[in-house]
């Protein structure tokens, strides 16, 4: 392999599959990426065995080939160079390359390109497209939920569903769920739920660039789903399992709602948690209607017995009597940085039944908070 490459290129490069490249492993190739040319183009490929990030970028290629070298290595010395163009030259045999640059060379040490693991291609299964705003705004808004300890598999990974122009994501973690529709840009031949690792939708978000639809390709064996990007190519295994039937975890009526500003509500669980901090992280809120013509309040407060209080009154629009919930103060700060509106509805029925927010005119979205018990 010969070819001159701009250092910006190959920056761009493997900052887009780093986060692929595995940390610790008993594979140690696996901490490699592999430099590949492809059609005129450098290829770069990097996989942890669970997700395969592919991507592409301009280059002068002078000679065909392919090789593996460690991925920090070479991340850290290509972001040491300033802007200029990079010679890379396999060594011979070819277990290395050499970089030349302006005023700098290098040798590197890595392995035969026969050695890494082969990169899954998805061509055939069930295809459609998506506008990567919608993906993005999706992936962002449910992605949080998913439950990070790995006890249940199945809820560290975010439930899709596709189904004609309808594409669900669901993630819950036993303490909370959001559920996000969105339209997909081309109907799907068949049903098809799927689960993937919460971590791929992180990378898939981070890489969402430009305006060009995204593809979706599901495996026929539904083991497997390609996301392809302009330029980027993410293969991911799914988990295997069956995702908890979410539906019937959504309360379909409530007793008392109550309509705020976003950024009040935000402003106010946020000096709350200031003190939830040191009182179990809980949250008290309190929805009183108004009368005699006087709008509504919704209170938010928090103790920590050796610290001290905290209680703020935010305007509200009430339906209903008054009621009392308690959350803990991460899981309603998540929500809320992920919402884009002006104003956001907190439904409740008892102190023991579960919370749901919604953004006020985007019925695309909804999510769930378990309640914490505490003494009122």
């Amino acid at each position: 392999m010969h070819l001159n490459c701009l250092q910006e290129n190959l920056a761009q490069g493997l900052g887009i599959v780093q986060r692929a490249v595995a940390t610790r492993t008993t594979l140690p190739i696996t901490q490699h990426v592999l430099l590949a040319t492809d059609g005129g183009r450098l290829k770069f490929s990097a996989t942890n065995l669970e997700v395969a990030i592919s991507t592409w970028v301009g280059a002068e290629i002078l000679e065909e080939g392919a090789i593996t070298i460690p991925a920090r290595l070479l991340t850290d010395f290509v972001n040491s160079l300033e802007r200029q163009h990079v010679e890379i030259k396999t060594t011979s045999p070819a277990k290395g390359i050499e970089l030349k640059g302006e005023h700098v060379q290098a040798t590197m040490n890595g392995a035969d390109a026969s050695e890494f693991p082969p990169i899954p291609s998805v061509d055939e299964g069930i295809s459609t497209k998506v506008a990567p705003k919608a993906l993005r705004a999706a992936i962002h808004q449910v992605v949080m939920a998913a439950a990070v300890e790995d006890s249940r598999p199945v809820l560290t990974g975010v439930n899709v569903e596709l189904e004609g122009t309808k594409l669900v994501l669901a993630a819950a973690d036993g303490f909370r769920l959001a559920v996000h529709t969105t339209e997909l840009l081309e109907p799907v031949s068949e049903k098809v739920s799927l689960i993937v690792p919460a971590r791929t939708l992180l990378e898939v978000e981070r890489l969402i660039d430009g305006d060009d639809p995204i593809d979706i390709v599901v495996t026929p064996q539904r083991s497997q789903v390609l996301l392809r990007l302009k330029n980027v190519e993410i293969v991911s295994q799914l988990i295997q399992g069956t995702f908890p039937n979410y539906s019937q975890l959504i309360p379909q009526e409530h007793s008392t709602r109550a309509i705020v500003s976003l950024g009040e509500l935000q402003r106010a669980t946020r000096t709350a948690s200031i003190f939830a901090k040191d009182g179990s992280g809980i949250v008290r809120i309190e929805v009183t209607p108004g009368s005699g013509g006087a709008p509504g309040k919704l209170t938010v407060s928090s103790r920590a017995e050796e610290l001290g209080d905290n209680t703020g009154d935010i305007a509200a629009e009430v339906e209903g009597g008054d009621a009392k919930i308690a959350f803990n103060s991460r899981y309603l700060t998540d929500v809320l940085g992920v919402l884009n509106v002006e104003k956001v509805a907190l439904e409740m029925t008892t102190s023991s039944s579960p919370g749901v927010i919604r953004p006020v005119g985007d019925d695309h979205y909804v999510h769930v908070v378990m309640p914490m018990f505490v003494q009122w």
